[in-house]
Order: structure tokens, then sequence, then C-alpha cells
């Protein structure tokens, strides 16, 4: 009994200490997660100010290229469309734009080149200064298209979030939550109308803005059906059935359209890429014994 005590009082003492010891320490998963955010502060705090220091950079030389109002409107449009709103984009453009096909010009012009010629030096100028803009063309494109195939999903969402009483706006904002994950530029959008909405922007203004950030013919469509609804107060839930159904139809003839052009389209690769090997693959044996018939007679011959 006397031995039993000590060692009782000793397991006792043990597990007070470990049960306190558990209930001070953070969880694993909470240790994890704070030291992933310190990781990731001290990562932002040192790669913030090079970062700053390109786009400084960038923004120094755009500030110095010739600028005409009317590329300055095409350019501002499609950035904003290709997703890059921020005040300074236009100018960090054009510093790229420049710092390119001065690049490309400095590389076809050095002696890197085995045979550096003036002439292909202003051709690599004049190609860096254009494809920029090409691929700020395709970003755009791109971005117009995934927006465009989630707009039916949109559709069937605000037709259900309408019909169970919520006004558009809200169904609009309870829309753009519900895409967040699957379709973010659009809701990204969404989110942006009802900023504007609760900024105070009358509700015609902010979707007609929306549709000019987009560039999709369909959305521009919606918007105009959605204004109309609202001007002349017809049923919002039954508007956007009826040009959900439409959406949907428009979508199959688009379908069924780049399914009657792949015949077209394949017809090079097939004789550029496939016929070639076709032809050596059936004709090549033939040729192959009819060399070794006629070689061997022509030496007879002789």
């Amino acid at each position: 009994m006397t031995m039993i005590m000590p060692l009782l009082a000793f397991v006792f003492g043990s597990a007070v200490v470990a049960g306190t010891a558990y209930l001070l320490m953070p969880s694993r998963a909470v240790a994890i997660d704070r030291r992933l955010e310190e990781l990731t502060l001290e990562r932002e705090v040192e790669e913030k100010p090079r970062f700053q220091r390109v786009i400084g950079v960038l923004k120094r030389v755009g500030d110095r290229a010739p600028k005409s109002p009317k590329e300055l409107g095409t350019l501002r449009l499609r950035l904003v469309q290709s997703g890059f709103r921020r005040p300074e984009a236009l100018t960090i453009f054009f510093g790229i734009r420049i710092v390119f096909a001065l690049a490309m010009f400095t590389f076809l012009a050095s002696p890197l080149m085995a045979h550096p010629n003036l002439l292909y030096a202003l051709g690599g100028l004049g190609l860096g200064y254009v494809l920029p803009g090409m691929v700020l063309a395709r970003l755009a494109k791109r971005r117009s298209h995934r927006i465009r195939l989630s707009l039916a999903d949109m559709l069937d969402l605000l037709v259900v979030s309408v019909e169970a009483g919520l006004g558009l706006d809200q169904a609009m904002q309870r829309v753009g939550q519900e895409l967040a994950f699957a379709y973010p530029a659009l809701a990204d959008e969404l989110r942006l109308v009802n900023l504007e909405l609760r900024a105070g922007k009358p509700r015609p203004e902010a979707l007609r803005n929306l549709a000019d950030r987009t560039g999709v013919d369909d959305l521009s469509a919606l918007v105009t059906m959605l204004i109309q609804t609202d001007k002349f107060g017809t049923s919002v839930a039954q508007s956007l059935r009826v040009y959900s159904e439409t959406l949907r139809t428009k979508r199959r003839q688009r379908a069924e359209e780049a399914a009657a052009k792949t015949g077209v389209k394949m017809v090079f690769p097939l004789a550029i890429c496939i016929f070639p090997a076709i032809w050596v693959v059936t004709i090549g044996p033939a040729a192959i014994r009819f060399i070794q018939v006629i070689v061997p007679m022509a030496h007879h011959g002789r």
C-alpha cells in the first residue's frame, strides 16, 4: 500500500501536467496554418519590393510612349475584357510592349546571333511591338469564351433564385457566390455589378457596364432583355426562362456549325500529314520491288 500511493500520485500528476499542456498548446492544424501564414507574409514582404520595382520600371517606360486617344480607348477596353482593371494597367502594357520590342531588336542585332542582320532586327522590333497586343486579344477572347460557356448555368440559377422569391439584385449576388468556384470570371463580373448597385448606380447602367466589360454578345442580349423587363414591368422569371431556352438553342446551333466545319478543317492535315504517309506505305514497297527488278535487268542488258 505504501508503494502504490506514490505511484498513483506520480501518475495523477503526470496526467494533470499532460492535460494542461495539451489544452494550452495549439492544435497541429492551427500551428501549421499559423506557420504557413507567417511564411506567406515573409514571402510577400520579400517579393513585393522586387515586384513593385519591376512594375515601376514598366510604368516609367510606358509613360514615355506616344499614345493616340483612339488606341488608348481600344486598349483600355481590351484590358478590362481580359480582366486587368488596375488604373496603371494601360501604362504597364505600353511598358511591356516597348521593352519586348527593344529586347527583340537587341537580340537579333547582337553578336549572339550567328549572322546578325539589321533588316531582321527591324522586323523583330515590329514583331515585338505587335505581339503583346495579339497576346492581349487572345486573353480577352479566351476570357469571353469562358464567360459565354457559363451563361447557361448562370441563367438556370437566376431562374431558380427569382422564382424562389429573391429580387434580381439579390439573385445576381447569390448566383455570383455560387459560381465563384466553377466560373470565377463570371462571378467576378457579377460581384462588380453588385458593388456598383450598392454604390448608387442605376441598374440599367450597371448592367450595361457588365456587357461592355465582358464583350460577350449573348450577355449583351441578356442585359438588353433585363433592362426592357425592368422598364415595362414584365415577369423577370418568365423572361429569364425564355432567354435560357433561346441560349441553349443557340449553343446547340453553334455546336452543329462547328461539327459541320470539321470536315473542311480536316482537309489540310489529311493532305499535308496523313496522305504522304499513306502514299509511302502503299506505294513504297511496290516502288522498291520495281527498282529491284528493273535495275538488274538494265545491267544484264548492257
